[in-house]
């Protein structure tokens, strides 16, 4: 059948388990909120966060408070939309994804078959002293970050981190780019990852005719007045395609235009009752051999250690503050 097709050359396209929560459709924007005490989050680790990672920690710290609540990807988008709409928000969150799946089933980030290795890239970009400087995304990661370690079973030296707060790594195009890499090197079948990205998303106009709308949608690097902005092509060919089949992948994407900043075969909103198929995708173009993001004699540094070395960890050479 057309269907059953068009799922198997999904699987085949993205062998690993990827589902996206997003903020917005892409027409929309995502907001900053300057309160994230009014989101009535435990002990928030600050006093401004953005708008869809506060409401979906709020929704998951509510869970295990009622630990009999089973969640399902339904009620947590509906949830979400809802705490949204009580802060004054009209963002619907929406779930893409590379399966169809059955949205009332319970919603996992640690599957309970997944008995591998648990990493997160936790990317929080606040443009300081940039025109259009946010407040809140260095405290979304610090407060997904947290989640994590004490739901979820992640560990501090498993999560890599990118802030431009001159502490970690910084947020630039390249470290970016390199994250992704990164994660495909040392993820294996049963490895769950975490990857939230807040800050600045964008739309630039298509340059490969597959977006129906005439623009790819972009995150934004601390550096995109510099190195540009990352497009949601590159995303699906450098992060999604090359992970590995058995590897389940939760995103969290807290920006503007986000989505389907994936390019994801499969959709479900807050506001609808079944996952729909995205008819805009291109397997054809997907099944492409994913290009390779930087030269080898770049990666080699990034990469050279055993994967039981600190994941954090990262050549001094390439992590240089670049403005």
């Amino acid at each position: 059948t057309m269907a059953s097709g068009f799922d198997q050359q999904a699987r085949d396209a993205i062998p690993a388990e990827v589902y996206m929560i997003s903020g917005s459709h892409d027409s929309q924007t995502s907001a900053d909120v300057f309160n994230v005490n009014s989101f009535q989050l435990p002990d928030p680790a600050g006093k401004a966060g953005g708008a869809c990672t506060s409401a979906l920690l709020q929704v998951l710290h509510d869970n295990h408070n009622n630990p009999g609540d089973q969640l399902t990807w339904v009620s947590v988008l509906r949830r979400m939309r809802d705490v949204l709409n009580r802060m004054g928000y009209d963002q619907v969150p929406q779930l893409t994804s590379s399966r169809m799946i059955d949205v009332h089933q319970p919603m996992h980030i640690v599957p309970p078959a997944a008995t591998g290795s648990r990493r997160a890239i936790l990317i929080g970009i606040n443009y300081i002293g940039q025109q259009g400087e946010l407040s809140g995304c260095h405290n979304d990661v610090k407060n997904i970050a947290k989640y994590l370690e004490q739901y979820q079973g992640f560990q501090t030296k498993d999560m890599l981190i990118l802030m431009d707060d001159g502490q970690h790594h910084n947020p630039t195009r390249t470290n970016l780019e390199n994250s992704f890499e990164r994660i495909n090197q040392y993820s294996q079948p049963g490895d769950v990852v975490f990857f939230h990205y807040s800050g600045h998303g964008g739309r630039i106009p298509d340059d490969n005719g597959d977006e129906d709308d005439g623009y790819d949608e972009t995150l934004i690097p601390v550096d995109f007045q510099r190195a540009g902005q990352i497009r949601d092509d590159d995303i699906l060919k450098n992060l999604v395609r090359p992970l590995a089949a058995g590897v389940t992948m939760t995103c969290l994407m807290d920006c503007c235009h986000s989505g389907t900043v994936m390019d994801l075969p499969y959709r479900f909103t807050a506001d609808g009752d079944v996952m729909e198929r995205n008819d805009g995708v291109s397997f054809d173009r997907l099944m492409g051999n994913p290009e390779a993001l930087l030269g080898l004699a770049l990666l080699l540094p990034l990469f050279d250690e055993p994967p039981s070395v600190d994941f954090r960890k990262k050549a001094k050479a390439c992590d240089k503050r670049e403005r």
